[in-house]
Parts: C-alpha cells; structure tokens; sequence
C-alpha cells in the first residue's frame, strides 16, 4: 500500500501524470451486444469464483445467508465448526427452495414445503413421519454442496457443484493486498438492488476515471482526478488518480502512513465486484448478468467497520442513498442510452484510450478466459 502510495505521489509531482498503455483498443461494439457471446460469459460466470458475502455477514455459528445469484438459489452457512459452506438451497424431497432469501442463525433449517430438515453442515437430519415415507438414507440426500473458500474476509463461491475451485490462483495474491481493510468484521447497513445495461458495460464504468468530471459533475466528479493510475493483481484492479493530499505523508516514515489516507480509489474482484471507500468502511457492489444481453442487475451494499450506532447507521444509509441516486441516474442512465445507440449498429467499434489500461485489461482477460473455456469444452 505504501509502494503504491509513493507512485501516486511521482505521479502528482511529474504535473499529475496518468498510467498509460502502449495503445489505444478498438473493440468491436459487438461485445455488448452478441447473445452468443453473452451467453458463454453467464457460463463462464457460473464456473468462476464469486464473491457473495463477507464473512461479517455470517458473523456467529449456526449462521447463515440465502440468496438467488442468476436464478440459482445459494445458502450459505457457518457451522459450529466455524468453516463457511455453500449449497444449492433446494431440498432433496422435492427440490423446494429450503430458506427464503435473506440472513439469520438457527441450528436447524426446515423446508416449508414437508418440513424435511438440515443442519448448517448441510446434513439431513430430519424427515417428517420417516416410518411412513419409505427406506431413504439420510447421508446421501443432504443439501447440494457448492464449492466454497474464504478469504481476507470475503466469501467466494462457484455456482456450479462439482467445479474445481483454486482460490488462491484465481486471486493472484490480491487477498494479501486487501487483507488489512478487516471485511470479516464489517456490519451491513444498507442493501439495494439496481437494475443495468449489459454488465460489461457497467464494469467499464467500476474501471473509468476519465468520465468523472463529466457525467459526475454535479455529484462529486470534479473532487477527484481524471487521471487514472492502474495496479492489478492477475484479473483484479485497483484504480486511483494522483492525489495531492498524499504529499502530507512524504517526509514522515513508513509506519506513520495512516491507512485510511492510502486505502482509496476503486477496488474490484473479477468478474464483478467493486468496492470504493476505505479500511472504515464503504460501498461493496455486486454485479451480475441480468436475463438478457442488454440487461444488468447490481447488489449495493454498505458496511461499516464498526458495530453501528444510530447515528453512525443514519450517516452511513445517507451516503448509500447518495451512491444509488449517483450510479442509477448518472452511471446506468448513460449506460442503457449507450446500450440503445450501439444496438442501431451505427457505431461498429468502441475505443479504450492509452489512459484507459483498467478497461483494456478487462476486456483482454475476460477474452482470454472465454477462449479457455472454449477449448475445454
């Protein structure tokens, strides 16, 4: 963090220079709208590591988190043993969905449909008039695992059983980077669900400075640089902009750069997650495809690092509410006009410029990652 700092500071000191590429893109504007294409990224992302919780969410044994991430309804728990485990929430009697979508603790999960009953290991552990239902061996009709790894606080899952998952490839070390922030502690304030253009589209925006004056003039775009400064960690970027006030850290020693003043910018986890605030708390968004190649579904979410006040919880829902009206009326708004424009086919190609690496790199990787499945297949 510290490294990073120092060039955000040579940076500011060369006249607030931007990172910059060897050269522009030109993507074809197809990328955003083919359905073939879109439909290998849905596959590409039900077979890659997700980030779906933090693992203050799941704070306490017996715990547990159920949401639907593309039509697949995911449970999540945190047995007595304290390992997180995911499974498909679908009973095995007749495949109802186990828990309604949202979080709490309880030692035994019942469906609602014949009451058949889990524990958080997954286990069955209860079936309704046994004797009378027939010979059925409960050890082999659980709750469907997913796999399932936590790190730096952070909760990933495949949303396809039986996918090998290698956690640590995946991340690149990007978990030792972001480690300090804590978000294995942090506590939720605020959920929200937004509706977006195609998805990559929305990433664009997660990787783009060069927009903030504009389209965030009357928000907060003219507080912040331009000019970005890319780092990444194989798939996975942070994205600052030469900041000034960092040379206020110069002349101290290295111990006595606060981390708040370091830790800013936008974070994101391939393939869909950004975080912009900072190791007090902040903004996590989750994006995923929606139901058509031109539709797009983000999760909001504020956390706070701390146990929440009610003073504390208020501020921090005003600064949610804030970031929902910025990238609804402002991010989204321009995304789905630019969706409508590219779909006339007026416009054959997009341009990424040598200041725009973040967005260059996305589009690369994620090619390269569907051409691998592509040959696996």
């Amino acid at each position: 963090m510290i490294e990073m700092a120092k060039a955000n500071i040579a940076h500011v000191e060369a006249g607030n220079t931007p990172g910059q590429v060897e050269s522009m893109l030109e993507l074809p504007a197809s990328v955003y709208l083919d359905e073939e294409r879109w439909e290998k990224e849905v596959a590409l992302f039900k077979r890659l590591p997700l980030m779906l919780a933090l693992g203050g969410e799941l704070r306490g044994p017996h715990s547990y988190k159920a949401l639907t991430v593309m039509d697949v309804p995911v449970l999540l728990t945190r047995a007595a043993d304290g390992e997180v485990r995911a499974f498909v929430n679908s009973c095995s009697h007749r495949g109802a969905q186990v828990v309604d979508d949202g979080i709490g603790t309880a030692r035994r999960l019942a469906c609602p449909y014949h009451n058949w009953t889990y524990d958080s290991t997954g286990d069955l552990v209860g079936i309704t008039d046994r004797e009378y239902f027939g010979d059925i061996d409960p050890s082999c009709n659980g709750l469907t695992p997913l796999p399932v790894a936590e790190r730096a606080g952070l909760i990933f899952v495949v949303l396809t059983p039986g996918v090998a998952m290698n956690i640590d490839e995946h991340l690149h070390g990007y978990d030792q980077v972001v480690n300090f922030f804590g978000f294995g502690d942090w506590h939720l304030v605020s959920r929200r669900e937004l509706p977006g253009p195609n998805w990559k589209i929305a990433y664009d925006g997660y990787l783009d400075f060069y927009h903030l004056p504009f389209l965030h003039r009357a928000s907060f775009g003219t507080e912040i640089s331009h000019r970005p400064i890319y780092n990444a960690w194989g798939p996975h970027q942070r994205v600052t902009s030469p900041d000034p006030s960092l040379l206020a850290l110069k002349d101290l020693p290295d111990d006595e750069w606060g981390m708040d003043a370091i830790s800013g910018g936008v974070w994101t986890i391939f393939p869909h997650v950004s975080f912009a605030g900072g190791n007090g708390g902040g903004l996590i968004s989750q994006l995923f495809p929606g139901k058509e190649v031109g539709s797009s579904v983000t999760i909001q979410n504020y956390f706070i690092a701390s146990e929440p006040t009610d003073e504390a919880r208020a501020e921090a829902v005003g600064r949610a509410d804030f970031l929902e009206r910025v990238v609804a009326e402002e991010d989204y708004a321009t995304g789905l006009k630019l969706q409508r424009a590219l779909a006339t086919g007026a416009k054959p190609s997009v341009y990424f410029g040598r200041n725009e690496g973040g967005g260059q790199a996305f589009h690369h990787l994620l090619d390269r990652y569907i051409a691998d499945a592509d040959v696996a297949h």
